[in-house]
């Protein structure tokens, strides 16, 4: 299927709450992972993003990108692509014009030689930002500034009504204290595709990886946190069944940094 007929039919799928973005107005975010073998295939793949999609999806009117590596993750090594999309038109818009765009596809096909894979596999996961943290905050940066240490953490759900619940605990007391005690949130989404579903994904930025330490233990120790994780409903066992996390650097032409 062709990427934009998918997009098209992954639109019409969404379940109710999702399309409620027409009045919520939360953004969607892709997560594009290529997974890779050789050192050759990284090159090739960074090229690639930065010669050819970040370009174009600028023409594209797509407003913010992030390009991570892994430091510390599974299945390395792979980069991972994290598009913003103002709605489910947005994404299906910005995808047409990748499709009508020459320059782009000049380096599509550059990328995907037949017989010379740039990549073992490829993974895809939409998510929708929640109602109560509707849009992705990109932290402040400048050419000066070193690179931050980012952290993307997925919690998966042993159904939608446990998913959702610890998503209103975000929404209403976490991601509360997680800015208090000086954390800094990107983005908080809702898995709509992808795998493992119920989950929910959402990523920290670490001024280094030093800071993430002393941040996390504050946070495990604040007595804000230990009293709502005690509540009779939002213990972990009652509505969480896996967490997975990802340190992440961005590469050097990521917006997000």
């Amino acid at each position: 299927m062709k990427r934009r007929n998918f997009v098209a039919a992954a639109a019409a799928g969404l379940a109710a709450p999702a399309i409620a973005e027409e009045t919520a107005k939360s953004q969607y975010f892709m997560l594009h992972y290529y997974h890779m073998r050789t050192g050759a295939q990284v090159d090739r793949t960074t090229q690639y993003l930065s010669g050819a999609y970040l370009p174009a999806a600028r023409r594209a009117g797509v407003k913010t990108s992030g390009f991570f590596s892994p430091v510390i993750a599974e299945r390395g090594p792979f980069i991972l692509s994290l598009s913003v999309y103002a709605s489910v038109a947005a994404m299906e818009a910005a995808n047409l014009h990748l499709a009508g765009d020459k320059e782009f596809q000049k380096g599509w096909e550059d990328y995907n030689l037949m017989g010379e894979p740039a990549y073992s596999r490829m993974e895809t996961a939409l998510l929708r930002a929640f109602d109560g943290i509707p849009e992705l905050t990109a932290p402040p940066t400048d050419a000066k500034r070193a690179a931050r240490s980012f952290e993307m953490r997925t919690y998966e759900s042993i159904n939608e009504k446990a998913s959702r619940r610890k998503m209103k605990m975000f929404e209403d007391a976490e991601a509360p204290i997680f800015r208090r005690i000086g954390m800094s949130p990107v983005f908080f989404g809702q898995g709509i595709f992808g795998k493992d579903l119920p989950s929910l994904t959402y990523m920290l930025a670490f001024d280094d990886l030093t800071s993430r330490e002393r941040l996390w233990k504050a946070f495990s120790a604040d007595a804000a946190w230990q009293k709502l994780r005690s509540q009779p409903g939002l213990t972990d066992p009652e509505i969480v069944s896996n967490i997975s996390n990802e340190i992440l650097r961005p590469l050097a032409f990521s917006e997000i940094r």
